[in-house]
């Protein structure tokens, strides 16, 4: 059998033909393998796209629900705080009527005593001038000019006595005046011992309106070269009168506690100072715990029974001699055995 010999241009043909179809090939595979990727990644961003958008849209939807829901709770909390400052207001608004009525109670008592002074020198000069009247009318030779001279020296001391009285009276209701007004906030010279001395007077007689079986020793010291201080008399009086009556309603409760063996005594004592001047309220009460002495100038803070304190008036205390006189109020306490007030203001 004859053997066939490939021809060589056949074999060089066909090589450059295998050379040229296999890239061809691979070309065409790839280029189809491109085109399949290229339309997956197509359709894959259109997904992508489809979904931002949805996205988007859920993002918007939630976006206005969220500032609904902000409106509504913003609302709402401009609502409650609203009613907090109502609230507040009826609360400082009753805790300054608690302290009037305080006052009030101990007004009437001072003024009762002037008040009955000039009664009384009133009827006695009522009598005189009608016995100088008759002795007058009688005649003349009968007439007694020596006891004329002495009723006359008699009705002219009841006139001074009712007329210094009655001015005593009229400076308790122009002080019971300038405590119920508002403040105007305007500051002047103000006789500081004259001040506290009178409200510990009208504390004291204003608690035993309310009970007569209670009884208190009051002691003052005050410093005789205290200087007139530019203060609103009218706040600087709410803050004595509310730490006066503090000191009293702490004696008291002491004393029901403590029937026998104890003296209830509230001392207000005044210093100067080189550089201010000092005040201090003590009283001989039960003291204050120490887990609530950082709390007590805190609003709405009290220790009293419900309904007989809002625990506004240290607070507004607090404020009034801080904030309103540059100065500072602050406590020393003995549990069980007493509380001073010591409030400290510039010259």
């Amino acid at each position: 059998m004859k053997k066939i010999v490939p021809d060589g241009n056949v074999i060089l043909i066909f090589g450059t033909i295998m050379s040229i179809s296999i890239p061809t090939i691979l070309a065409i595979l790839l280029a189809k393998e491109h085109d399949q990727t290229n339309d997956a990644l197509q359709n894959r961003l259109a997904e992508v796209e489809k979904l931002s958008t949805e996205k988007e849209t859920i993002l918007t939807q939630q976006k206005e629900l969220l500032e609904q829901q902000v409106a509504r709770r913003t609302a709402k909390l401009n609502q409650s705080l609203q009613n907090l400052r109502e609230t507040q207001t009826q609360l400082i608004q009753r805790e300054k009527m608690a302290s009037l009525g305080e006052l009030t109670a101990g007004i009437a008592h001072e003024i009762q005593n002037p008040l009955n002074f000039v009664n009384n020198f009133a009827d006695v000069s009522t009598e005189l001038l009608e016995e100088l009247r008759q002795e007058h009318t009688r005649p003349s030779q009968e007439r007694d000019l020596e006891l004329e001279g002495e009723m006359l020296g008699d009705i002219y001391q009841n006139v001074s006595k009712i007329s210094q009285h009655g001015q005593r009276a009229a400076s308790i209701v122009r002080g019971m005046l300038q405590h119920s007004r508002t403040s105007s906030g305007d500051k002047e010279k103000t006789d500081l011992n004259a001040l506290g001395d009178e409200y510990l007077r009208l504390s004291y007689h204003g608690l035993r309106a309310k009970d007569k079986a209670f009884n208190a020793t009051l002691h003052t010291s005050l410093d005789p070269l205290l200087e007139s201080t530019n203060v609103v008399s009218q706040d600087i009086g709410r803050v004595l009168l509310n730490l006066f009556n503090n000191a009293f309603y702490a004696v008291r409760e002491k004393a029901k506690a403590m029937p026998e063996g104890y003296y209830p005594t509230v001392w207000f004592i005044t210093v100067q100072h080189p550089d201010g001047l000092e005040l201090r309220v003590k009283d001989n009460g039960n003291g204050i715990p120490a887990e609530l002495q950082r709390k007590i100038f805190q609003p709405f803070f009290t220790t009293k029974p419900t309904g007989e304190g809002t625990g506004l008036g240290l607070s507004l205390s607090f404020d009034i001699i801080t904030k309103g006189h540059g100065g500072t109020l602050s406590v020393e306490t003995t549990p069980g055995e007493q509380t001073t007030f010591i409030i400290r203001l510039p010259n």
